[in-house]
């Protein structure tokens, strides 16, 4: 399916269709599901969302929290999502902590990591040996200037990893734990996050019919119902004029 791409005036709008998006997807996820499932993304866009959401009134005990990605680092590290998320977000709700699932970076290897979380996934969505990928509700993306998403970066293996929920992820020789395009892919609402004049090049090749997503791993991003992206003005630019 095509993508849905909105464009809003500056960071605050962004933030605030961004918030209006997902108490949406929780509340409808809960109303079908009895349950949410969500998956985060690190960096600074995602920080005030994460901050207005710590002031919503939802019910929290029906809230389960997964990451993307992660970088291989204690999660007290002043650069692990996981820090930024529960300083930003998860520390002032009262969400069970039985409902956090943060990915483990101490077992010093990384591999035994991203196969820990996967056993993770699969226990919590019971999902059978033989099943492919659990239908995460929420999933949010975010994209760096050089079109990668989660820790999925360009010309590194963990793009061709097609039949695991979780793998490494390599950024310049530093190991990452990220979701796989597949799982991602089968994300029932999977919304981009993007902001800033920087990613306008990036963009224009993931928009692009020609470009390679081995260089702009973003456009591995597929899922069925297609990828909802809410980009800021300044990065809107650098999406094609028949997406707008």
């Amino acid at each position: 399916m095509a993508p849905i791409v909105e464009i809003l005036s500056d960071k605050a709008t962004l933030i605030e269709r961004a918030y209006e998006l997902t108490v949406e997807t929780i509340k409808n996820a809960i109303a079908a599901r009895d349950k949410a499932t969500l998956a985060l993304s690190g960096g600074s866009t995602p920080k005030p969302l994460y901050a207005a959401l710590a002031k919503a009134d939802l019910p929290w005990d029906k809230i389960y929290i997964f990451w993307g990605d992660e970088r291989y680092v204690p999660h007290d590290h002043e650069r692990s999502n996981v820090r930024m998320t529960h300083e930003a977000w998860l520390s002032h709700v009262p969400i069970p902590a039985e409902n956090i699932f943060p990915m483990p970076t101490s077992s010093e290897d990384p591999a035994r990591d991203a196969a820990e979380y996967e056993k993770t996934l699969k226990n919590v969505f019971q999902l059978s040996a033989d099943s492919s990928f659990p239908a995460i509700d929420f999933i949010l993306q975010g994209m760096g200037d050089d079109g990668h998403t989660a820790s999925l970066f360009p010309h590194t293996d963990a793009l061709n990893v097609k039949d695991s929920l979780v793998t490494v992820g390599n950024h310049d020789g530093e190991p990452r734990i990220t979701f796989t395009a597949p799982l991602i892919n089968s994300g029932r609402k999977v919304v981009f996050l993007v902001a800033g004049e920087n990613k306008q090049p990036a963009l224009s090749q993931v928009f692009s019919a020609d470009a390679d997503p081995q260089d702009y791993p973003s456009k591995l991003v597929q899922p069925a119902n297609g990828p909802h992206w809410l980009l800021d003005a300044a990065a809107g630019e650098g999406v094609p004029a028949q997406y707008k």
